[in-house]
């Protein structure tokens, strides 16, 4: 697999932040830490750890106990200082210590010392880690990859001892409710990494497995309540990294799903909260949180192009930024400085932790856009090679393009985002399969959707995909039919951008009963429970048609996965020509084409059109079937479908 590796380190940008109301201590003594006290007398410390050796060297500590907002921190170890304590406004049990881990800091622990007037004294001990590996070591994703999209819930059962934990809101298990937590788990993933591997994915991306403590729904995961534990339901820390850890052994990466737009209401904070601007539309929520009588501007108006849009009002651009997605995911103000410094180093201490290949941002176009660029910058400039892709359903590639770094904004944003995801190509592709062929309908969406580049900074990093877990299944999009969902996954996978595919797809899983149902996109994976009378991991129990699916989609992928061509090649494509659509991408002496044909009937087709990509003559291969064709005159087309061709000969 290919990957650019770059020589060179960035200063990331300073989390230092101003205060509401500050403190400041002096009490610090740089030199050799006294002998440690091993205690934890406070209730929670975030982030938990921390590493030496990073470019920024500040960072800011959330401190929550009760009353900690009337003692004064202290810290003597060797090459940490207090430079500022900050309180909060709303509550008297949080304080913010920003430290200074200078050069000259090493690994290991220490005491952070807290007293109060009265000589009370509360002892935390502390740890700074070695990291584990180089910044410029941790490679993001690109389009030399694949990447398989996973609802852990629904995906595989691997530890039936977890499904209930007690004393969490929702402890049921009802595999009949599409809508209740079904089991699945990071060790059903870890389980049936070979599967994956074996498709031909390099890269996986589980929807959020981060603690959702939620009455109801608490299986999807975007409601998170604390951002530095792992739902126990799922797993284990230990299991997430061993995930992460397992996947490298074979070659891949883990993506992380963060959520930096909202958090869940039933989130530890939101008992307490820090500032009275932590969340959006605060007052509300406090006044009325005893009988839940939100107001109705505290949901958001889901107007994003309020982010682009010249002529925008105020009003609307505050509703959809500081908006409630809905009322169990309160929104987090990340114009506060403390909260915006809290998600930033909150998502460093994964990518450290979990050693991982890239994130996946939720609903980005959502939070306040200058924090997005921030938060984005921040980590790419500590991680020069990583890959973070945000989501921005707009089927409008101006509003998605506007989102990648590099774009040539008219406002002069600059969004620091490597990735974006292809909405607009999504629906083109879906449109342009289903639609019967005239000037303006069919294949020309696919052409025109393509030609659509020209507006992105760079298409190569954009994230093309057909099905996710909010979006119908591409079988039932395509009806149940599996020649039009090869047309279109063919299309996908050969395309200059970077693939994700969704689980299941493989067998043609589908929610036909009620298209679009969010309980029938997320069915549970057959074959991941103890009893499935169907197996897809083995084939046991599949139809003729789902295993059909299953080896060509195995096929094309792992091709792809070794086509320097696909990954990076020059694309040429033809208008399309009586029912018929045809790609090319070349890189030296590889040549893969994609023919799409929509004809019932046989047809031929003259290959004189596509000279000009110098294939006369040549014996190209069948991906699918390893069958030869010699490029001449023309191309006899019987089957409607599909037909993918290479020169290579390996």
């Amino acid at each position: 697999m290919k990957k650019q590796m770059y020589l060179f380190f960035s200063c990331i940008i300073a989390l230092s932040v101003s205060c509401k109301d500050q403190s400041s201590t002096n009490d610090v003594v740089n030199g050799n830490s006294p002998e440690l006290i091993d205690k934890n007398d406070i209730e929670r410390i975030e982030p938990p750890n921390w590493w030496i050796g990073f470019e920024n060297d500040k960072l800011q500590l959330l401190v929550k106990h009760n009353n900690i907002a009337e003692y004064t921190p202290s810290i003597s170890y060797k090459g940490v200082s207090i430079e500022k304590v900050n309180k909060g406004d709303n509550s008297n049990n949080y304080l913010f210590i920003d430290l200074l881990i200078s050069e000259t800091a090493s690994a290991g622990t220490f005491n952070i010392k807290f007293k109060n007037g009265s000589g009370d004294e509360l002892i935390h001990t502390y740890q700074l880690k070695n990291r584990l590996k180089p910044a410029e070591d941790f490679i993001g994703f690109d389009s030399s990859d694949a990447v398989f999209l996973i609802t852990p819930d629904r995906f595989s059962n691997g530890d039936p001892s977890n499904d209930i934990v007690e004393g969490l809101k929702q402890t049921s298990i009802d595999r009949t409710d599409g809508y209740a937590r079904h089991g699945g788990d990071l060790r059903g993933i870890i389980n049936n990494i070979d599967y994956i591997h074996d498709l031909g994915y390099t890269a996986v991306w589980p929807t959020p497995v981060l603690i959702n403590d939620m009455p109801q729904g608490s299986y999807h995961g975007y409601a998170i309540t604390d951002y530095h534990k792992v739902d126990p339901r799922f797993g284990t820390l230990e299991e997430y990294k061993e995930l992460s850890a397992k996947l490298r052994e074979k070659s891949m990466m883990l993506i992380m799903d963060q959520v930096a737009n909202h958090c869940g209401l039933e989130h530890w904070w939101m008992k307490d909260l820090p500032f009275k601007d932590w969340v959006n539309n605060q007052k509300n929520y406090e006044d009325n949180i005893e009988n839940w009588n939100w107001k109705v501007t505290t949901f958001s108006n889901h107007r994003r192009t309020t982010n682009q849009d010249l002529y925008a009002s105020n009003a609307d651009r505050k509703g959809n930024t500081d908006g409630w997605f809905v009322e169990g995911m309160p929104d987090l103000n990340q114009r506060n400085p403390f909260l915006a410094t809290y998600i930033i180093q909150n998502s460093i201490w994964w990518i450290e932790t979990l050693e991982l290949g890239g994130i996946r941002q939720d609903t980005y176009p959502y939070p306040d856009k200058d924090f997005m660029a921030n938060w984005a910058g921040s980590i790419m400039k500590e991680y020069p090679n990583f890959s973070i892709v945000g989501e921005e359903w707009s089927y409008n590639p101006l509003l998605v393009g506007y989102w990648q770094t590099g774009n040539n904004n008219k406002d002069g944003y600059e969004s620091n985002l490597k990735s974006t995801m292809d909405f607009p190509m999504t629906k083109a592709i879906k449109d342009g399969i289903n639609e019967e062929e005239s000037w303006d309908k069919g294949l020309v969406k696919l052409y025109e959707g393509l030609a659509n580049d020209f507006s992105y900074a760079n298409p190569n990093d954009i994230m093309i995909f057909m099905g996710n877990h909010d979006k119908s299944r591409v079988y039932t999009e395509f009806g149940e039919d599996a020649v039009k969902t090869k047309m279109a996954l063919s299309y996908m996978l050969m395309l200059p951008r970077i693939p994700q595919i969704y689980y299941g797809t493989e067998i043609l899983m589908d929610d036909t009963a009620i298209p679009g149902d969010h309980g029938l996109i997320r069915t549970d994976f057959p074959g991941g429970w103890e009893g499935d009378t169907v197996n897809a991991f083995t084939g046991e129990g599949l139809s003729i048609e789902q295993k059909e699916m299953q080896s060509f989609m195995s096929k094309l992928l792992n091709y792809r996965k070794n086509s320097k061509a696909i990954h990076d090649g020059k694309t040429v494509h033809f208008s399309p020509f009586m029912g018929t659509y045809f790609l090319f991408r070349t890189l030296g002496n590889e040549t893969v084409v994609l023919i799409i044909n929509k004809n019932d009937e046989p047809i031929t087709i003259d290959l004189k059109r596509y000279t000009e990509i110098g294939l006369d003559g040549k014996t190209l291969t069948n991906i699918i079937t390893g069958e030869t064709f010699d490029w001449n005159d023309a191309i006899d087309l019987s089957v409607k479908g599909p037909l993918l061709l290479t020169t290579k000969t390996e």
